[in-house]
């Protein structure tokens, strides 16, 4: 049994098990405890961004506020928000011929990977767990990774949220797991929830 930081990339892990599912409505902790039942969850770091409405679908804002309000019902769970950088790109119209290119808007998100990497390294150097975990599979955050195993000789597992497992990453964790969505379908918040705030309810689109 080891003392565990979990560390969730909130939309590696929403692309790749949550995105098209029924299942939207993730208890984090339910789904760390399924995943790790020999561990002691000390914290969960969720990193995301604020979404905005979209025309085809204005509601997602607040499908997403509702959410973070039941992670915050977590006691042990943190959010740390990035952003989103929306900037226009020229790039081929698919099929065209003879080829033609167009100005299209596209919207990334910024600065989860850094963050999972800075509250990683920072958290690994002052000894705060004796495990930890990432929920991703994102080859880009190898290298703070390799860092925690290889320099401060702590293990760090990777529960991987997408069909296949990236290699580089495999290739310097302790351990990788693939995240089912058997796991995610039986980690689901009640439909009511409580804070102290009051009663609220899952988004009835979800």
């Amino acid at each position: 049994m080891a003392i565990v930081n979990v560390y969730i990339d909130g939309f590696n892990l929403y692309y790749g098990a949550v995105k098209g599912s029924p299942y939207k409505w993730l208890d984090l902790a339910a789904l760390c405890r399924l995943m790790l039942p020999n561990d002691t969850i000390q914290s969960i770091e969720y990193f995301t961004a604020i979404v905005s409405a979209r025309p085809h679908d204005p509601g997602l804002p607040v499908r997403q506020h509702v959410y973070l309000r039941a992670l915050k019902t977590i006691p042990n769970l943190t959010i740390c928000y990035g952003h989103f950088l929306t900037h226009s790109v020229r790039m081929v119209l698919t099929g065209s011929n003879p080829i033609k290119k167009v100005f299209v808007d596209k919207t990334e998100e910024k600065g989860s990977d850094v963050n999972i990497a800075t509250h990683l390294l920072h958290e690994a150097y002052q000894k705060k767990f004796e495990t930890a975990v990432l929920i991703t599979n994102d080859s880009d955050l190898v290298e703070p990774v390799r860092i925690v195993r290889n320099l401060l000789n702590l293990p760090v597992g990777i529960l991987n949220p997408q069909q296949h497992h990236s290699t580089v990453l495999k290739d310097v964790a302790t351990f990788m797991k693939r995240i089912r969505q058997s796991d995610v379908a039986a980690s689901q918040f009640p439909t009511v929830m409580k804070d102290a705030k009051g009663h609220f309810h899952k988004p009835a689109a979800w």
